[in-house]
């Protein structure tokens, strides 16, 4: 017979962690992470992504980059999100903000160290892009093997 105990440490164990990717807008590289998280992880980890602050569109040139590069279109799966509007995550990835990046509580927190491809042209964009993905993927291997 199994307890109460045993049953919530063992839906613990089989829960997939959370992670949050931040940035202070959550327009561009954290929705390119989300998005790339599905996509790629989605069988190892949760994919939220979230800022201090939102703007009304996810940038249109990651939109754009994202469907060409992966065939994702962010406008149909996702919109921006303060941090209070995701589950509190397992690990916090901060995306390399150039400006005080918000902190969230986290059991493993990680600062990728992006920088922002907003303005830049579509071979900083696609760099920006591959470079996430690499980092989505070495994630996800790094969780599996926990």
């Amino acid at each position: 017979m199994i307890n109460n105990q045993e049953k919530t440490e063992t839906n613990a164990m089989d829960r997939k962690p959370k992670v949050a990717f931040i940035c202070v807008h959550n327009s561009c590289r954290s929705q390119i992470a989300e998005a790339l998280g599905r996509e790629l992880a989605s069988d190892v980890f949760e994919s939220y992504s979230a800022g201090t602050e939102i703007k009304a569109l996810i940038n249109q040139d990651a939109v754009r980059m994202m469907k060409k590069l992966h065939g994702i279109d962010m406008n149909l799966t996702q919109y921006s999100k303060l941090i209070e509007d995701i589950p509190e995550p397992d690990i916090v990835i901060l995306m390399g903000c150039n400006v005080s990046c918000p902190i969230l509580p986290g059991k493993q927190v990680e600062n990728w160290g992006l920088e922002d491809p907003t303005g830049r042209d579509d071979d900083f964009f696609a760099g920006t892009i591959y470079e996430i993905e690499e980092k989505i993927l070495d994630l996800k291997v790094r969780l599996r093997n926990k």
